[in-house]
């Protein structure tokens, strides 16, 4: 009786977040389909789910009118170069946090989370007017610093996490055989931290990707990314749906992909930490 309720029971969560799931990810199939419909069809009143007359017109429309690879590029170096400088930054931080913490190592803690809490809006003028006098307005590199300062808060979070779960005994035992402190960290601590540190490479990457408020504020033409790709199929003239759905499309799949394949190693890193 017991098993037959347990079986139910698992049963129910799984139709439940099977449920979840599809209506999570409804609006990118949407998305999708709509990429492939006509103008006409996208905005019709009683729209169709699989039932229109396919077409690739609106990806080659988009492709011809943009150069979709420059945009994509720049996302590729924008994201991954901020988040590798980030945890340039962030494992030393973190270790010192971690094993060597000191008076006011939660309140640092505490108020670089509480930046995350300041409206982007309230210091767009300032960083643009920085941005505008060293000439890194509309540059990849000036789009690496920014993102690398926004999102740093949290790759120290993640990494302060897990570094706390790695016993401090193993450090200091590789300390009394000799083991300096580039050693420790490069040969003792990394390898024990792998999954916590992929967890937080795939975070910060799909974290810099979707970032658009300070893509499209500090970036025109030269070093625009994927979001400033998509914003640009909004104009004056009004929506053409079908081709914005398109541009969505092939801005969101490589990271849906990227986040397909590594969603084993994400999950085990977030839910795990790095010692199991």
């Amino acid at each position: 009786m017991a098993r037959a309720a347990t079986n139910r029971r698992k049963l129910g969560l799984t139709l439940l977040a099977w449920s979840i799931g599809i209506v999570i990810f409804f609006p990118i199939l949407w998305t999708a389909l709509t990429s492939f419909k006509t103008e006409a069809e996208a905005v019709a009143s009683s729209p169709s789910f699989l039932a229109f007359d396919w077409t690739l017109e609106n990806y080659a429309e988009v492709q011809s009118r943009s150069d979709y690879f420059l945009h994509f590029w720049n996302s590729v170096v924008i994201s991954v170069g901020s988040t590798l400088i980030g945890l340039l930054i962030a494992v030393p931080a973190a270790w010192s946090m971690a094993f060597v913490p000191g008076k006011r190592t939660r309140d640092v803690l505490m108020w670089m989370l509480s930046t995350k809490m300041l409206p982007p809006v309230g210091v767009l003028i300032p960083i643009y007017l920085l941005f505008r006098d060293f000439g890194l307005l509309d540059t990849r590199i000036g789009l690496v610093i920014v993102l690398t300062l926004i999102n740093l808060p949290i790759i120290v979070w993640m990494l302060f996490t897990y570094f706390r779960e790695i016993p401090g005994e193993i450090l200091e035992a590789a300390r009394m055989d000799g083991a300096g402190l580039r050693q420790e960290l490069i040969y003792v601590l990394l390898p024990m931290a792998v999954p916590g540190i992929a967890s937080t490479l795939l975070l910060n990457v799909i974290l810099a990707w979707n970032e658009a408020f300070w893509t499209l504020n500090l970036s025109a033409s030269q070093s625009a990314p994927l979001t400033a790709f998509i914003a640009s199929y909004s104009s004056p003239e009004g929506l053409f749906y079908a081709k914005l759905s398109a541009a969505s499309t092939m801005a969101v799949a490589p990271i849906l992909v990227l986040g397909w394949f590594s969603q084993k190693q994400l999950v085990r890193g977030l839910t795990f930490g790095a010692v199991k």
